[in-house]
């Protein structure tokens, strides 16, 4: 039995050796990011227009944003002690009035999605402040972030008091100057490593989460329809796309990428490694609800050219996520196997790209032949993995 106390925040990316796995706490944090990305991708599956589309993008990435900068915090200073879980608690009340802000029931506005994002961003300075205070040897990189966050919570408090369309240009002024913020204190972050178990473990439960959410809308879509032999196969398809995109992705996992490097020309490479995440968790996530579409195509009418593109455009954006995640972890173990990785990967992107020119498809071919492709890919992987096993 373990009861939390309160224990000051340490660096933990220096002080430990190991194997670091994710927390109890982390993975109860990841299950308020599920609901946010359904709620978010049921507005998706009434609005496919480009407007619908954008608007998903848009919160996708500061939903992600919120759930990543936390994750950095969590990867170098988490004790999990009394006063972090309380932090973290709060932060989480507010994401939940967050994912209720974009439903498109009662509980839809922008000012209080602004509320709760001031809240989340203000409980993360807490979590920063504490930071500073007892670990000295990054006060430096924390004064940055601390300065930069805080812009951005001003920014995004003033945002609630600001009617539409401002409120909006004040989300993307402090959105911004939060993305700006590491890249800025880039050399101090490269004094402060982040850890090669801990963090590809954390991207890789919220790939596994939009993956749960494509699941999800498939059943849902299933559900909408009743058995018959269309809807069935659509579904299965569906499932058998998902699984191949775990397979490419988990397959070929590389942590040690996350160490910056900046004598050696590599320093790029974290920063495309972590943020192709989003692309990966936004395509995969839309491709879910595209695969719902086509579910629900299948039993109960045509499958149009929006539905079609959600499908293979996301589908598109995932694989071309993997690819840079490949090309960033190309100068690690194996170059040349992450290299030929991401050319098939962009082969993919082509294929699908012609699927989404193929308007004679009903959804029941379009989601048979993602699925082709996701498994075509798997293959050669598997066949590249064999390989090189055999050589070695």
């Amino acid at each position: 039995m373990r009861i939390a106390t309160i224990r000051p925040p340490r660096l933990r990316t220096l002080s430990e050796e190991g194997e670091r796995a994710a927390t109890w706490l982390e993975l109860f944090y990841d299950l308020v990011f599920v609901v946010a990305v359904a709620v978010l991708g049921s507005r998706l599956l009434e609005d496919t227009s480009w407007s619908g589309v954008w608007s998903y993008v848009a919160y996708m990435a500061l939903l992600w944003w919120l759930w990543a900068s936390h994750t950095f915090y969590a990867d170098r200073y988490d004790t999990d002690d009394l006063v972090y879980r309380l932090l973290a608690t709060g932060q989480m009340a507010a994401l939940v009035i967050a994912a209720a802000s974009l439903s498109s029931g009662p509980a839809s506005s922008t000012a209080a999605f602004a509320v709760a994002y001031t809240l989340s961003r203000l409980v993360l300075i807490a979590m920063y402040v504490r930071a500073r205070k007892h670990v000295p040897a990054t006060r430096r990189l924390v004064t940055g972030y601390l300065v930069g966050f805080s812009i951005g919570a001003v920014l995004w408090a003033i945002s609630i008091f600001v009617p539409e369309p401002a409120r909006f240009a004040l989300w993307a002024a402090g959105f911004s100057i939060d993305l700006a913020t590491p890249w800025l204190m880039r050399r101090e972050q490269a004094r402060v490593p982040l850890d090669v178990s801990h963090l590809p473990e954390r991207f890789g439960l919220f790939t596994i989460v939009v993956l749960g959410e494509t699941i999800a809308a498939v059943v849902v879509g299933l559900s909408q329809t009743g058995w018959s032999a269309t809807t069935t196969l659509a579904a299965m398809f569906g499932v058998g796309a998902a699984a191949g995109m775990w397979w490419m992705y988990f397959d070929n996992v590389e942590g040690s990428v996350v160490r910056r490097r900046d004598k050696d020309g590599r320093a790029w490479r974290p920063t495309v490694w972590i943020y192709s995440h989003f692309f990966l968790a936004t395509g995969v996530a839309m491709a879910g609800v595209g695969l719902e579409h086509a579910v629900v195509s299948a039993g109960h009418g045509a499958f149009d050219a929006a539905e079609r593109w959600l499908l293979a455009g996301s589908s598109a954006v995932a694989f071309g996520a993997m690819a840079l995640i490949h090309l960033a972890a190309s100068s690690t173990r194996s170059p040349t196997l992450h290299m030929t990785i991401a050319r098939n990967r962009a082969l993919g992107i082509f294929l699908l790209l012609i699927v989404g020119f193929l308007s004679f498809l009903g959804s029941t071919w379009v989601a048979l032949v993602v699925l082709l492709i996701c498994v075509g890919q798997v293959i050669a992987d598997v066949g590249m993995g064999v390989q090189g096993e055999t050589n070695a």
